[in-house]
């Protein structure tokens, strides 16, 4: 017998002996091919983590039946929080079987479905199916720091109104600067802000304070690959239930289970995406970026920093551009000279902590050829700092927040500003006339002098967030969430550093008489231990009628004789009634530096009514 024929003997042998050992173990025969994985239900087998970034997730899959009606309940543990939510058929044939959300992890799951079964024209109702699914323990990259104590942050539950307790709060946060992510710097041409770039903390818990769903990000994220790289952020949650985000040179839409949408590089002419991707009412999105090659009145190519604009359709085309060195006046240096040179955004360096630019060292910084992530006034340097963008339907316009303009400004289509929120001090000629009067409730004028007013109104301070509310506004009344950071409050640094505080608040404005009312405003009275220098977050939900805010860097120790961090900062989230003065949510979370977090609408992901 040659060496071919007693090799497929021995193939064909074992073939037989694995058939004769049963279903479970076939691989082909006579009656052709079988399933050899198992199933545990009355469908088909569970698939854990079927798109390989959230491992929290599973797909049972329809097993080649067709599966509607389709109810899905993760049974909490004692005291625990449950997740229950129906699923359209949409969502069950764009998965191939029934999603599964929410399992704790390390723990050996009770899933609950009820589905209707049909196969060769016969219906079949199951009732109430259960499946044990074991999900594995939570675990990506940390930091390795002295400080880190878990993969994830330990999140503490303080207040919760049971209005609340049905929530789910996704956290876009970050693990500290690491050696591998902090190596590319661009230069060509000039400046750029790629060096920004930390590991990914995304995560979901419910309002117990357990962990619910994560994402391991390995397979999309890669600190030495320069267009796989970059810090997460700009999460929204779009009208379809998927996630929009970016990172570094990407825009990307992923929904909930993992499953990719798309996951595109910036167009060839923009560069640096972080803080802001707004989807817009019509179906495009609004990206925060930069040029990636500005010819400048002196010559000089440079990348821009946080200063570009664009308005992409769902295939990728930019429709639209605005180009803020156009726009507004890239030389108004009044907020530049006040900011903590400590805590410029994340780049985050204590020993600069409450010190400023002086005017002769600005003047000479922008003589020189320093361009990048730095302040400075000018295109190609951290001038304006954009870090959200919102899109106004009812007169075509963008709203900016720009922390180093201490603003917020609306924009038209036609490049024009049309009222700015911020201090009047440095807005010359045409922009002057468009900076905001502040009023009282009755519509009287507030008196200010030196960027401070009296009673009730303070205007925001490098604040993160500018968003419409949407459900209250129309054309001519417009209510604005904006989280008031408050570093550099009235354009100056406070004798002493813990004078600091941070504020969530809401401002009505009125674009007809040009006049804002601050309606609301949270966290002056809780002091320094609730103040974030950089990032954080104030959003309404209509849903709840609710105020929703996160305070992403708060809660750091700091030794002010020192002038060093002594832990990570120990974020909050809130969330307020609609007019609340004090929350009816507090969570915090320990050791862990944030960017943003919102509830999740688990209706609006799995389409369920």
């Amino acid at each position: 017998m040659t060496f071919q024929k007693s090799a497929l003997a021995a193939a064909c042998a074992l073939a037989g002996m694995m058939i004769a050992s049963g279903p479970a173990m076939a691989i082909g025969g006579a009656s052709g091919p079988h399933v050899t994985y198992p199933t545990t239900g009355k469908i088909g087998a569970v698939n854990m983590n079927p798109y390989g970034i959230a491992p929290l997730t599973a797909v049972i899959r329809n097993g080649g039946y067709t599966v509607t009606d389709v109810s899905v309940r993760i049974v909490p543990k004692k005291s625990g929080q449950e997740i229950a939510y129906k699923v359209s058929d949409t969502q069950v044939r764009t998965h191939g079987g029934i999603p599964v959300f929410g399992l704790y992890p390390d723990y050996r799951n009770t899933v609950e479905v009820s589905y209707t079964k049909m196969s060769e024209g016969k219906t079949e109702r199951v009732e109430k199916e259960t499946y044990r699914i074991y999900a594995g323990p939570a675990n990506i990259k940390t930091a390795g720091y002295a400080g880190v104590k878990s993969v994830f942050p330990k999140a503490t539950v303080k207040k919760m109104d049971k209005a609340f307790s049905d929530r789910l709060y996704l956290i876009n946060n970050m693990i500290a600067a690491t050696p591998n992510t902090t190596r590319a710097v661009w230069n060509n041409p000039m400046g750029g802000a790629l060096e920004w770039n930390r590991y990914p903390q995304n995560a979901i818990y419910d309002t117990t304070g357990e962990l619910r769903w994560y994402m391991e990000p390995s397979t999309i994220y890669d600190p030495d690959h320069l267009y796989k790289a970059g810090i997460m952020m700009g999460f929204r949650q779009n009208k379809d239930g998927a996630f929009t985000w970016g990172y570094g040179q990407r825009y990307v839409k992923y929904d909930l289970m993992g499953r990719e949408i798309f996951n595109r590089r910036l167009p060839d002419g923009y560069a640096d995406f972080s803080h802001a991707l707004d989807p817009m009412q019509n179906g495009n999105y609004l990206v925060r970026v930069a040029s990636s090659d500005h010819a400048r009145p002196d010559g000089k190519h440079v990348r821009t920093v946080r200063d570009v604009i664009i308005e992409v359709d769902p295939n990728g085309n930019v429709v639209d551009e605005w180009r803020l060195w156009d726009i507004l006046d890239p030389y108004r240096d009044n907020v530049l000279k006040a900011l903590d040179q400590g805590a410029v955004c994340l780049n985050i360096d204590a020993s600069q902590a409450g010190k400023t630019l002086s005017a002769d060292q600005l003047a000479e910084m922008d003589t020189s050829d320093k361009f990048g992530d730095i302040v400075g006034s000018g295109a190609g340097r951290n001038w304006v700092h954009v870090n959200s963008v919102d899109y106004d339907p009812t007169d075509d316009s963008i709203i900016i927040s720009s922390r180093h303009q201490s603003a917020l400004i609306k924009i038209g289509r036609d490049k024009k500003v049309k009222w700015i929120m911020g201090a009047p001090e440095g807005w010359k000629g045409d922009f002057a006339k468009k900076v905001l009067t502040p009023v009282d409730k009755n519509g009287k004028p507030i008196k200010c002098e030196d960027s401070k007013c009296e009673g009730d109104f303070d205007w925001s301070w490098t604040q993160h967030t500018g968003w419409r509310v949407d459900s209250k506004s129309n054309k001519d009344i417009f209510y604005l969430s904006v989280f008031d950071n408050g570093d550099a409050r009235g354009m100056e640094q406070p004798p002493m550093p813990d004078m600091k505080y941070s504020r969530a608040v809401v401002y009505k404005i009125d674009q007809k008489k040009m006049t804002v009312e601050q309606i609301w405003e949270y966290g002056k009275d809780r002091g320094h231990e609730w103040y974030s220098p950089v990032t954080s977050l104030t959003e309404y939900y209509d849903d709840k009628n609710s105020i929703f805010v996160y305070s992403a860097t708060a809660g750091a120790t700091y030794n002010f004789k020192t002038g060093a961090f002594e832990s990570a900062p120990n974020p909050y989230i809130n969330e307020f009634k609609w007019g609340a003065k004090e929350p009816s949510v507090e969570i915090q979370l320990e050791s862990t530096s944030g960017y943003q977090a919102m509830p999740v609408d688990l209706k609006k992901a799995f389409g369920g009514k």
